[in-house]
Order: structure tokens, then C-alpha cells, then sequence
């Protein structure tokens, strides 16, 4: 097992701290440091069964958890990138630390004293610069600096700029704002006095050397901004407040330093990564201000970026609180302005939208307030209610595209129809093309098979190669079998977490057909929205369903030797022999929590359409259609309020 560092650091750690730190001390360090309560600051862990929790792994990226913590051993392990090791393991991965410092780290928070050993010549190996501890309480004893010269008379101008935005002193208080001296050396020569080298003040990012050394940010308003997990400040955003600051870019974020890496810093993390654990929603705003407010108005949720695009990292940072893998449970919100730069920062995330396995949303204002405005101009109220009106991220971008084209003339619905069929055909996740298609077909008011093939047009366009370097007929057609192939729709993995709920149900009728009783009685094809597992179920069916199988001890036997689809026959296998996720012998209250959740999906996903239908119509002109749709739906509302509370009395 890979236990993160090689054997012969180990070694050399080992040599060292007999050395310097005792063992005693160490595994009294191991014993008082709880291991989920570390991890659990990096990664939203839940109750995995058995003593162990898991969540999804923060050293690679994953779609479902493989990160396990048993809090008992206090070990972790990844079954998928087959990491592992305790507590001290985790937290020299996890922040590049060294081995002594990490137990130096551990023994102050824990409150352990460690007892040293003398007379070591041998010390351990450190990274060229100054130690992280030195960095770190450098920061730390800036924000006080800044803290306080935010109530100085000098410092007048931040204050009114955050009340004319609508923060008070409690606020600032609260988001340990701080203002930067217009002396270019206030903090230096305090950071000095207190031992600080100019070395380590460069490196801790709140010093630049000119032609002597001089304080990063002068004459600014300042946000600290802070370790995802454990609330440390490692750099700094600060926003311009006099006119005649000579620096032009209203915003100055640290440069990247040991510490700080903008492509991997969400502000507002700190404080919102255990609500977002607890709601599985995190709300993505543009600036400093909008995170204030959002928080300030009860939305717990809030992060921001700091200064650079929302990219990859961040969304893999998130994922890991987010607890992103249940299917219909996560959502992810961004907030745009309505106009063209807000647009084209939600096309850019609708291009990355597969980083998530939670659905996306934008909420946008009406009238283009971003939240910290909209909360001075209405209140908190209305920053909650901007979040609540949040509609599907795709359905935002399309209705985007549409707009731009007269629909009440041919060739504006052809042309929406062509861009639009463009931009669903470059998606990569080729499950929700179809969905996508049949976006465009209910806006554009043009019959489904239409847009299908449009988007199929589209993607040709895309994969159509230079006839001009094409070479011989042969050659070409190789060409094209490859472009087929390439077209050819691919189904998600069966493992997909967001078949996990349609994986168990069948494993269940496959492995204890009679476990299930009169309950299956409810369940059809369109419950398994995977095309192999709806197969599974057909062949289930055509074998006389679950009751067939009570009492035949061959019946997974069976129902493979009625498969012909290999993909179905390997699915079969699969379901035969694969564990159930409860460790002993299903019982009715488990059996129930399954079947009758599995048909609450399908309820709600008739009741988006039929919701989607209703938006579509119009309710005085097609009066009779839409009071019959509005029974209907107040009908499914019902069913399934219904079957969540079989499945919840049964959990």
C-alpha cells in the first residue's frame, strides 16, 4: 500500500525525530489527534457502516467516494487511488507539510507537549525557504495589524465604503476585514520588530522588495482569506478605495506562495464548508461583498473566487464538501449578471458542467443586481429568494441563444435552432444530449425528432474532416466508419452514482427476489433510466418477475440464460455477486426505502415535465389544458409526497 512518502523519507523522519521529538510525545499526538475530526475539516465524510465513514477523496478526482476513515484504527484509506495512513499521513498529503512540523501542528491544536530528546547532531531536511509555520504566523499577525487599523481616523474612507454597501462594524468584525496603511511600510516595520525577516514576509505574500522592501497592499480595504478547513489565513484580497491609488486594477489578490494558489482558494469557504456538507448545495457569487451578503442574509453557502475564473480546481474543492455523488440530492448555484460577460461566464460553465455529479443552476436577478446589491436595495429576504428562483444552468444558456432569434419567423427558429444544436451537440457527457434536444424542441415549439437530428447535423459539422487532406477513397472511408464510431452514442458507467439507487433495487430483486414481496408491485421499466439496467428489468420480467424467483434457488442462473446483450448478461453477473450495501439479510423497512425511493424519481421527474408543460402554456388562452395539467400535477404532488413517506418510515 502507498502510504504517501517513500520508505527511505520515512527512514530519515524516524532518524530525526528520535532525535528531536519522542516517540512518547508522537503517539501521544497520534492518540489525542481524532482522525475524522482532521479529515472531516478537508472532506464531508458519512457513515459508511461498520465504524468507518467516507467521503469523496481529496488526493485525485473521483464521481463517488472510495475515501474511507476508521476512526477506531485511526487510519484512512482510498480504495481508489490506494492511499492511505493516520493522522499525520493525512496532513503532510494533504498540505505539503514536513513530518516534524506536521506533529508540531498537531501537538498545538490537541494541546500535547511534546517532550524533545538533546544531543542530536542529524536535522531533519527542510524545503529551500522559509518554514510554513513562519509563513503562516506571518499572515496571522497581519490580519491583526490590519483589524485594528481599520478603526484608525485614516482608515474613514474603507469604513464608508462597506456602510454604503450595507456592512456595519459586527460585520466587518465577523469577516476580519482589515485596511492596509498608505504608508508603504507600516506593516513591514511592525512584522520586523516582531522577529519577521524580509525573506519570509516576501514568501508569506504580504511584502514585495522594489528597491527596498515595501508592504504589498497600501491604502486598500483587505479580506483575509482563509484555508478551506482549518481557518488559517494564507493571503489576501483587497479592493481599492482612494482614486488616486496608483495600482489601476480595483482588485489585488496575493500572488501565488507556498501557501496560497488562486486556482485552488474559494473566499468564504472557512465558513460555509459545513453548511454546504449539511445542504449538499454550494452557491458560487463573483466577488468578496456578495459572499458577505449572502452570508449576512442566511444563505450559509456562499464562496467565491479570488480573482481568476471558476475552474477545475476549485470544482474539484468543492466536491469533496459537497459530498458530490447522490444522485438528485447536490446542486450547485452560480450567480450571474444578465449581461453579455454574465452570459458568457454561464456558457463557460455549462462547458465544464460535467465536473459535477450534482445538478447546476444559475440565479439570476431581473434586474442585474448581484447579491450585495440586491440585499441593500431589498433585504435579505430577497438575496434567499434570488437563491430559491435559481433555474437549470443548461435551460439558462439555451433560453440565452433562443432569445437572440425571432421565432415568429422560419428562419429565426432554423438559426436558433442551428446554434443552439451546436452548443448541445460539443457537450461531453453524451447521456444528456437527448435531454438537451429536447430542451431546444419545447422552446423553439418544433417537433422533438427535429432538434434530435439538428444536434446529430451538428456533431457531424464538428467531426467532419479537411477534404483537402482527406487522400484516397479508401482513406476516406476509414475516416468515416471512425466518425461513426466516434458518434456512436455511449452509455454512462453502470457504477455511475447516479444509477446507485437503481443498482441496489435490482441487486435486491436479483439476490432475495423474495424479500420483496407485494412492494415490487409498483415498480416499472421507466423506474431504471440506464438503458442496461431497464434491460435488466424487462428480463425480469419476461421470467415472471421476483415471484418466480422466491423459491428458485438457480435464478440468477436463469435469468442469465435468457440474455443474448452481453452488456446486459455482464450487467446480470454483476448484480448476482456484488454486496448489498446493508451487511446482513435485507429486511422489509430496507427493502421499502429502496422500492418506494426508486419510484418517488421517476414521480419527480414526471412532475419537472409536466411543470416544464405548464410554463409552456398559456393559462388563458388554453384555459381547459391547463387547469387539466395543474390537477394532474397537484395529483403527482401527492403520490409523491405519498411514497416519500413509505420510504422515510421505512428508513
Amino acid at each position: 500500500m502507498q502510504a504517501g512518502r517513500g520508505a527511505s523519507e520515512r527512514c530519515v523522519d524516524s532518524f530525526t525525530v528520535a532525535g528531536k521529538i519522542k516517540d512518547s510525545s508522537i503517539a501521544e499526538v497520534r492518540e489525542r489527534a481524532r482522525i475524522d475530526e482532521v479529515v472531516g475539516e478537508f472532506v464531508t465524510l458519512r457513515n459508511a457502516g461498520g465504524g468507518s465513514q467516507k467521503g469523496l477523496c481529496p488526493f485525485h478526482d473521483e464521481k463517488s467516494p472510495s475515501f474511507h476513515v476508521t476512526p477506531a484504527r485511526q487510519f484512512w484509506h482510498c480504495f481508489g487511488c490506494n492511499r492511505g495512513g493516520d493522522v499525520i499521513s493525512f496532513l503532510q498529503e494533504i498540505g505539503g507539510l514536513g513530518f516534524v512540523e506536521t506533529v508540531e501542528q498537531l501537538a498545538d491544536r490537541f494541546n500535547v507537549v511534546l517532550q524533545r530528546e538533546e544531543g542530536t547532531e542529524r536535522e531533519q531536511s527542510r524545503p529551500q525557504g522559509p518554514p510554513r509555520s513562519r509563513l503562516v504566523e506571518a499572515n496571522k499577525q497581519a490580519v491583526e495589524f490590519y483589524v485594528d487599523a481599520l478603526g484608525t481616523p485614516e482608515a474613514l474612507e474603507a469604513r464608508r465604503f462597506l456602510s454604503d454597501r450595507g456592512f456595519d462594524q459586527a460585520a466587518a468584525e465577523q469577516f476580519s476585514l482589515g485596511f492596509a496603511p498608505r504608508d508603504g511600510e507600516a506593516l513591514f516595520r511592525h512584522l520586523q520588530k516582531r522577529g519577521f525577516s524580509t525573506d519570509e514576509l516576501v514568501a508569506a505574500g504580504v511584502v514585495a522588495v522594489g528597491r527596498s522592501p515595501y508592504d504589498r497592499f497600501r491604502g486598500r480595504l483587505l479580506w483575509p482569506i482563509r484555508r478551506d478547513a482549518t481557518a488559517t489565513t494564507i493571503g489576501f484580497g483587497a479592493r481599492r478605495i482612494f482614486d488616486d491609488d496608483k495600482i489601476e486594477a480595483k482588485y489585488l489578490n496575493t500572488s501565488d506562495t507556498p501557501l496560497y494558489k488562486k486556482s485552488q482558494v474559494l473566499y468564504g469557504l472557512d465558513m460555509a464548508r459545513r453548511e454546504i456538507g449539511r445542504t449538499s448545495q454550494a452557491v458560487i457569487v463573483e466577488g468578496y461583498t456578495d459572499v458577505m451578503a449572502c452570508h449576512l442574509s442566511g444563505v450559509g453557502t456562499a464562496v467565491a473566487t479570488c480573482g481568476t475564473a471558476f475552474g477545475e480546481d476549485h470544482a474539484r474543492i468543492l466536491r469533496r464538501f459537497l459530498h458530490d455523488h447522490e444522485e438528485f440530492r447536490g446542486e450547485v448555484i452560480y450567480t450571474f449578471d444578465g449581461d453579455a460577460p454574465g452570459q458568457a461566464a454561464a456558457l463557460k460553465a455549462f462547458n465544464n458542467d460535467t465536473i459535477f455529479v450534482s445538478q447546476t443552476y444559475v440565479a439570476v436577478e431581473p434586474d442585474g443586481l448581484d447579491p450585495c446589491d440586491l440585499r441593500l436595495a431589498q433585504g435579505d429576504a430577497a438575496v434567499r429568494e434570488l437563491v430559491a428562483r435559481r433555474v437549470p444552468l443548461y435551460r439558462f444558456v439555451l433560453k440565452n441563444i433562443v432569445e437572440r432569434y425571432d421565432l415568429d419567423r422560419a428562419d429565426g427558429r432554423i438559426d436558433a435552432l442551428r446554434e443552439a444544436a451546436k452548443l448541445v451537440s460539443s457537450i461531453r457527457d453524451r447521456s444528456k444530449v437527448d435531454a438537451f434536444s429536447r430542451e431546444i424542441a419545447q422552446m423553439l415549439g418544433i417537433d422533438m425528432e427535429e432538434a434530435r437530428a439538428e444536434v446529430r447535423r451538428a456533431a457531424k459539422r464538428g467531426h467532419e474532416p479537411d477534404r483537402r487532406t482527406t487522400g484516397t477513397p479508401e482513406a476516406r472511408r476509414e475516416q468515416q466508419e471512425k466518425q461513426a464510431a466516434a458518434e456512436a452514442p455511449r452509455l454512462p458507467d453502470l457504477r455511475d452514482p447516479r444509477f446507485g439507487l437503481e443498482r441496489e433495487t435490482l441487486k435486491l430483486i436479483v439476490q432475495h427476489p423474495g424479500s420483496v414481496g407485494s412492494m415490487i408491485s409498483g415498480i416499472g421499466a421507466d423506474d431504471f433510466t440506464h438503458p442496461t439496467y431497464r434491460a435488466v428489468w424487462e428480463r425480469i420480467v419476461a421470467a415472471g418477475g421476483p415471484a418466480a424467483g422466491s423459491a428458485d434457488e438457480g435464478w440468477a442462473t436463469q435469468l442469465l440464460d435468457g440474455v443474448s446483450d452481453p452488456a446486459v448478461g455482464g450487467a446480470l453477473g454483476q448484480l448476482a455477486v456484488e454486496s448489498l450495501m446493508v451487511p446482513k439479510t435485507p429486511d422489509p423497512k430496507y427493502v421499502a426505502a429502496h422500492v418506494y425511493r426508486i419510484q418517488e424519481l421517476t414521480t419527480m421527474r414526471r412532475i419537472a415535465d409536466l411543470k416544464s408543460r405548464l410554463q409552456r402554456t398559456n393559462p388563458v388562452d388554453q384555459q381547459d389544458e391547463y387547469n387539466r395539467m395543474f390537477g394532474e400535477l397537484v395529483a403527482l404532488e401527492q403520490h409523491r409526497r405519498t411514497l416519500r413517506d413509505k420510504a422515510m418510515g421505512a428508513a
